[in-house]
């Protein structure tokens, strides 16, 4: 439920009553008062999903002034054992509300290029000092959520205007996170990446699916009713957040050290994250009827939606292309896993020895013209094998290294196999 309150001239308070009743209105209430001149105060209540239709009819009413209560609202009605019946109908916010809270949210500048500042600080500090937990504080007060949705209400209602100051946000908030971090990497004078920045910039070959969801998810959240709930909107907004702001971060300071593959996939990411987020909430959006057509509030446009969603899907697809046509550079976590699986395959089929450990990865050093695959595996041989440590492992090696330069996975197999001896009672 939304209360409105509305001021129209003295002798309108009954329409007012009547357009509310009109919608399923409950606990009306009428009175007259004075500002400048006479006028009818109405007060009343109707769900979620019936406020964008009474806004509609309340326009036709001379000098008509609504304020609308932006959280819900418990109405009850005797008899009171109805209570628990009359809370539990909560419905989904009206396009109108969504629209417009999104609108209110791309006000003030100060504070939120102060927020994105800040991440900046949380999120250099955690990647530096490889301390995950401050990668998390970066997320929560990370201010890309805000403008990443608006995005999407903007497409969504066909709104150039809000599209045009939401898309100008969102990249300023992620360049004065990026010149943040650059900043304070040239001054403390750092030299490499550190191991979280490496793994954070792995990307997955699935990288894709984190931006979706986080879209669906914020589209869900900002259309929900916020007592239909228990998934708070900060968790939603820290599931965008965290697709932004390590990539953020890693790439003002991977530009400091002058890592600039690191850069580009950090700029993949932000770009990627962007397109997925709009591509899926907007769409999400447009199924919960957020759309400018038969509504006065025309500043928004069905051409700029379809423009606006097919600009989106072509970057999306470009951005795809790129990735999977770019190997491995923008799919070094997905090949790792990969590899990684091969390396035990192959272990298991060569027979002289048993698994312990295998740990593939790209490794820290940027080697011209090679991308380094490092496998460190570490077996013990199996009951009964004669041949020696070093027969074992010299089989092995060129085993893994074969099998791996068979799957073409465009990189330089490295690999250093350990054989374990169990303890002589054991044996």
């Amino acid at each position: 439920m939304r209360q409105l309150i509305i001021q129209v001239p003295r002798g309108n308070g009954k329409a007012v009553i009547d357009i509310a009743k009109s919608h399923n209105g409950t606990n009306l209430a009428r009175f007259e008062g004075n500002a400048e001149e006479p006028i009818d105060v109405a007060i009343v209540h109707v769900s979620n999903r019936e406020v964008g239709k009474v806004l509609e009819k309340l326009q036709d009413l001379p000098k008509v002034q609504i304020t609308l209560i932006p959280t819900g609202v418990m109405t009850l009605q005797p008899p009171a054992s109805q209570a628990p019946q009359q809370v539990v109908d909560v419905e989904e916010r009206s396009p109108i509300e969504i629209f417009l809270s999104g609108l209110q949210s791309v006000g003030s500048w100060r504070g939120f290029l102060g927020y994105a500042a800040l991440a900046g600080f949380v999120v250099w500090i955690g990647l530096y000092t490889n301390t995950s937990y401050l990668l998390v504080a970066a997320m929560l007060i990370a201010p890309f959520a805000g403008p990443a949705m608006n995005t999407a209400i903007a497409t969504a209602w066909g709104d150039r205007q809000l599209l045009r100051r939401s898309i100008l946000r969102y990249f300023a908030a992620l360049a004065v996170t990026i010149a943040t971090t650059w900043l304070l990497s040239l001054i403390l004078r750092q030299q490499i990446p550190t191991s979280l920045m490496l793994d954070n910039s792995q990307v997955s070959a699935v990288a894709v699916l984190i931006p979706l969801a986080a879209g669906a998810a914020g589209a869900l959240n900002l259309v929900q009713s916020e007592r239909s709930s228990l998934v708070s909107g900060a968790a939603t907004g820290m599931l965008v957040a965290a697709s932004l702001a390590p990539p953020a971060g890693i790439v003002g300071m991977s530009s400091a050290v002058g890592r600039w593959d690191m850069v580009i996939s950090g700029l993949f990411l932000l770009f990627l994250q962007l397109c997925g987020i709009n591509f899926s909430a907007a769409l999400l959006f447009r199924m919960f009827g957020l759309s400018a057509q038969e509504t006065r509030y025309q500043r928004g446009k069905k051409r700029v939606f379809a423009i606006s969603l097919a600009i989106t899907v072509i970057a999306l697809a470009l951005l795809l292309t790129w990735q999977f046509s770019n190997s491995p550079n923008l799919q070094r976590s997905s090949l790792a896993q990969r590899a990684n699986a091969q390396v035990q395959k192959t272990v298991e089929q060569v027979g002289l020895a048993k698994l312990v450990e295998s740990n593939v990865r790209f490794t820290r050093s940027n080697i011209e013209g090679q991308d380094t695959l490092l496998s460190v595996v570490y077996v013990q041989r199996q009951p009964g094998v004669t041949a020696s440590s070093e027969e074992i492992r010299s089989r092995l090696t060129q085993s893994i290294q074969t099998q791996l330069l068979k799957q073409d996975l465009n990189v330089t197999p490295l690999v250093d196999v350990n054989v374990l001896e169990t303890p002589a009672s054991k044996q």
